[in-house]
C-alpha cells in the first residue's frame, strides 16, 4: 500500500491533467452550485481527490458523485463535502474533530482550513490508509485514529467544530459536550436507509443548540463501536 500511496502523490502532483479536472470540479460542481467560500474552494484546488481513492476509482476522482472506498464505505460527493466545510466555517486558529475519516479526505481538506483536525475511523484497515495518503501529502496537523466516533474523542478536550461523515437519527448527546460554546457540528440527521438532512448545530453561549437544516443528502450510516 506504501508504494501505491507514493505513487499517487507523485504522479498527482506532476499531472496537469489533475490539476485541470480539478479545477473544473470546483469552477462547475462546488462554486458554480453556489459555494461561495473562498478558503473552501481554495483547499478544494489544493488537495488532490484521486490520492484518497484506489487505483481503479481514480478515474472517477472528480466526477459529481461518491465513489466506493474499502470497507463498504464511500468518499463524498465533492459538492456535499464542500458544503459541510462552508457550514462550519472553520477559523485558522480552530481545532476540528471528524467522525468517520474514511480515506482521510475531508481531513485534509480541514486541515487546510484549520488549526489541528482529530479523526476517528471505526474500520482499523482504513486507518493506516488514511495516515499513509495524509503523510505523503504534507499534512502534519492531523492525528487519525481507530475508535468509536459515537463516543467522539474525550481526551481531547472540545472542539471549536465537529463534521460527521455518517448518518444518524440523531446527534449523539456526547459530541454535543465536546463542542465549544459558539462551536458548529455538522451531521447528516435521519434514517440511514431513507431521507437525510445534513443539519448544522451551533452551541449559543448558554449552552443550548440552534439547529438549520441545510439540505437533503445520503450518507451511510453512524455505527458505535
Amino acid at each position: 500500500m506504501h508504494g501505491e500511496v507514493v505513487r499517487a502523490v507523485k504522479e498527482s502532483k506532476r499531472s496537469k491533467r489533475s490539476r485541470f479536472l480539478r479545477d473544473a470540479m470546483v469552477d462547475v460542481q462546488i462554486a458554480g452550485r453556489g459555494i461561495r467560500s473562498r478558503r473552501v474552494l481554495l483547499a478544494m484546488r489544493q488537495v488532490p481527490r484521486e490520492v484518497f481513492l484506489g487505483r481503479r476509482f481514480a478515474e472517477a476522482a472528480y466526477e459529481d458523485s461518491a465513489v466506493p472506498i474499502p470497507k463498504g464505505q464511500t468518499i463524498s460527493q465533492p459538492y456535499i463535502v464542500a458544503r459541510m466545510l462552508e457550514a462550519a466555517a472553520i477559523a485558522k486558529s480552530e481545532r476540528v474533530l471528524e467522525i468517520g475519516a474514511g480515506s482521510g479526505y475531508l481531513a485534509a481538506l480541514a486541515a487546510k482550513l484549520g488549526r489541528e483536525v482529530c479523526a476517528l475511523e471505526r474500520h482499523e484497515a482504513l486507518v493506516e490508509r488514511a495516515r499513509s495518503r495524509l503523510r505523503h501529502l504534507g499534512c502534519r496537523n492531523v492525528d487519525v485514529r481507530h475508535g468509536d466516533g459515537t463516543a467522539g474523542w474525550p481526551e481531547g478536550g472540545q472542539f471549536d467544530v465537529i463534521l460527521v461523515s455518517a448518518a444518524g437519527a440523531e446527534t449523539p448527546a456526547v459530541l454535543k459536550t465536546q463542542l465549544t460554546l459558539l462551536g458548529r457540528l455538522v451531521i447528516p440527521i435521519g434514517d440511514p436507509n431513507g431521507v437525510q438532512w445534513l443539519t448544522k448545530l451551533t452551541r449559543e453561549p448558554d449552552g443550548s443548540f440552534i439547529e438549520e437544516r441545510i439540505e437533503e443528502v445520503r450518507f451511510v450510516p453512524l455505527i458505535s463501536g
